[in-house]
């Protein structure tokens, strides 16, 4: 088993081996907070982790796994970037306790066999467009829990309709874990921080800051109601005819109906060049708040 060594990024492969350093973890009534990644970490995942560590007495536990049951036929398993030695020095300097970085035989041992099914919800944006996605997330963050014994869980919003399903998830299974949503971390040119950012061209790269701008052009219009908002994202994106759109669509706060009083969520998915990118922002039309999102000075 590994020498433990809190604050110092102390990696597991062995499920065995997280599970009896969690599980004593917790038989000391200490917090465990899981930050699941699939790696190739970036800013935006070292917030969720230093959001972690302000938890008191917790043991910071981040996963880096890529999940297969998630990557459809067609997509980017293979490619996926893997950088487990720089994602650990990352981890070291800003102090999580314990790295769990398992390989795809000690995670699904017989093959992917029981899987959790992610409803209604699973059916729709992503879930449309990535058939059996979500049930492959769904059932990898359970594995995770369980694995962790986790008391909190750490999710960004950029993958949103990801997060309401994992919260959909703890409340239907009645798991006893607190899941934790963190804002969005850009650039500052407003792009979204992701892995897959690593796959644009430099070309690719100014053309997907499209994504924000008409997130934000969206957002600006919220005082005019929810089809000024639609159409004003919509027509920027249309100017850039080379990005293929995947989905734009405005939708409530759970990605049902509009909320034409209350708070909602714009969310976009589009391909630059052969790289899939996801975007969205919170609009409250009751107070005109914009959320994941900063105001152009």
């Amino acid at each position: 088993m590994s020498t433990f060594q809190p604050g110092q990024a102390t990696v597991f492969h062995a499920a065995s081996e997280i599970a009896q350093l969690t599980r004593a973890w917790r038989k000391l009534a200490r917090p465990v907070v899981l930050v699941p990644t699939m790696g190739a970490l970036h800013a935006g995942h070292l917030s969720l982790v230093t959001q972690a560590k302000r938890i008191p007495g917790a043991l910071v536990v981040v996963s880096i796994f890529v999940n297969p049951t998630q990557f459809g036929p067609s997509e980017d398993l293979a490619a996926y970037p893997r950088t487990l030695e720089t994602d650990v020095e990352k981890l070291r300097a800003i102090g999580a306790d314990a790295v769990f970085a398992p390989a795809a035989e000690e995670m699904y041992p017989h093959g992917p066999r029981t899987m959790i099914t992610p409803g209604p919800l699973g059916d729709i944006l992503e879930g449309a467009s990535r058939p059996g996605h979500f049930a492959g997330m769904l059932t990898i963050v359970h594995k995770l829990m369980q694995l962790s014994h986790c008391t909190h869980a750490i999710f960004g919003e950029k993958d949103y309709q990801q997060l309401l399903l994992v919260q959909q998830m703890v409340t239907d299974l009645n798991l006893d874990v607190q899941v934790i949503g963190s804002a969005i971390v850009r650039e500052t040119d407003g792009l979204a921080l992701s892995s897959r950012n690593a796959y644009l061209s430099t070309e690719q790269r100014e053309l997907a800051l499209t994504l924000s701008a008409a997130l934000t052009a969206g957002a600006y219009h919220a005082g005019q109601g929810p089809e000024a908002v639609l159409a004003a994202a919509q027509a920027v994106l249309e100017a850039q005819p080379s990005i293929a759109v995947d989905y734009l669509e405005l939708r409530g706060a759970q990605l049902g109906d509009v909320d034409p009083r209350g708070a909602n969520r714009l969310l976009v998915a589009a391909r630059i060049g052969s790289t899939r990118l996801l975007d969205n922002v919170g609009i409250d039309f009751g107070s005109e708040e914009v959320t994941g999102q900063p105001r152009p000075s």
